[in-house]
């Protein structure tokens, strides 16, 4: 008797100092929580000359480079799935294979971009100090390595140190937006997209926000470039409608100024219904995944649609690792546009070598005569 009493007593103490260390961690958790302010001033580093002008070609390209960890055989804890013959599917890691593999993939990222040459480029999923990918500073990467832009990062993941998978900690996150361009900027702020104030879910979400920048084009009006990534854990895509309905209200006050709106980035969307289930793949479509139809956009903005979107997809599951035809696969990056400006798209198709998302190339002209 005497020896079940000191059992349970044991027992007693070791419940007691768990639920005392989990009341501590989530206090932490929540002493580190913050948001950052809507409308908040962006700068501009190595700010170029040159001016943007009318009915001459321009080129953007949108990319999530998924912080240099997302190789071809990265798979992502937070991420659940099933295959079509029911059986389920989760990713394992919560941070990069190696450092060494974060600079190889992000050195990847950096020859497709030199690769393409274009005028704008806007990456999503970039960290400068991060547990999960092992500390190395992407940004700084970009900024050496493209000395002929200036580049704006606006902040849209930033926690503190999150102990799970046990086994591979995801750590604290300092991450966001990257825009990069050859175009004089006048302006740049970060507007705050609103997200999900569910207690555990806040923790692991991103502080979502678009980067608006602004350039000037000769004649008077601006193009305004906007690099955004919407929330993706998100389940029946509550947080994403009221983002686009901030989004849209945005774009719209812009383009009634005349000026001209690129809106690029990961969308977490299927671009399209038919988008949805068009790649042949072993998985159910997954919870993470919303549509975007044309008829939820401003009336005056149309989705690009990539010339090469039926056989090219931009996202991949990650809830295993890649394996062609078996995992899940969408175009779900892209943009939308002012139709005020000439476009055409392409999907860039690097295999998921370097990120689990494929570039997309949009092409462009500012029209003098906008479309009636």
């Amino acid at each position: 008797m005497k020896v079940v009493k000191k059992i349970g007593k044991y027992l007693a103490i070791f419940l007691g100092v768990v639920v005392l260390l989990l009341a501590g961690y989530v206090g932490y958790m929540q002493m580190h929580y913050y948001r950052l302010p809507d409308k908040e001033k962006l700068s501009v580093g190595n700010q170029q000359e040159a001016r943007l002008s009318l009915n001459k070609d321009y080129s953007a390209l949108t990319y999530n480079v998924g912080f240099g960890a997302y190789n071809q055989k990265f798979s992502f804890f937070m991420d659940q799935g099933e295959l079509k013959n029911g059986q389920k599917t989760q990713g394992t890691r919560g941070t990069a294979f190696s450092k060494q593999a974060v600079i190889k993939s992000t050195d990847g990222v950096i020859s497709t971009i030199h690769q393409q040459k274009p005028d704008f480029v806007l990456l999503q999923e970039i960290d400068t100090h991060s547990t999960r990918s092992h500390y190395v500073n992407q940004v700084k990467m970009l900024e050496k390595n493209m000395p002929g832009y200036d580049y704006t990062f606006a902040n849209n993941f930033h926690s503190a140190y999150l102990f799970w998978p046990l086994n591979d900690p995801h750590g604290s996150v300092e991450s966001g937006l990257l825009t990069l361009s050859k175009y004089h900027a006048d302006r740049a702020i970060r507007r705050k997209f609103p997200i999900t104030s569910a207690f555990i879910s806040k923790f692991t979400d991103l502080d979502r926000c678009f980067a608006v920048m602004r350039y000037p084009v000769k004649g008077g009006k601006h193009l305004i470039v906007i690099n955004s990534h919407m929330s993706a854990y998100d389940k029946g895509g509550k947080m994403r409608k009221a983002q686009m309905k901030l989004l849209s209200k945005v774009i719209e006050a812009e383009y009634r100024l005349g000026n001209y709106v690129i809106v690029g980035g990961d969308f977490n969307h299927a671009l399209g219904p038919d988008m949805l289930k068009h790649f042949d793949h072993e998985e159910k479509v997954p919870t993470w995944i919303s549509v975007l139809s044309q008829k939820m956009l401003p009336k005056d903005f149309v989705m690009v649609k990539a010339e090469n979107r039926m056989k090219v997809a931009t996202v991949r599951s990650t809830d295993m690792a890649y394996h062609p035809k078996v995992n899940y696969q969408t175009v779900g990056d892209g943009f939308i546009v002012s139709k005020n400006i000439q476009t055409k798209a392409v999907n860039i198709n690097t295999n998921y070598r370097y990120a689990d998302h494929n570039p997309v190339r949009l092409e462009f002209k500012l029209l003098k005569n906008s479309p009636k």
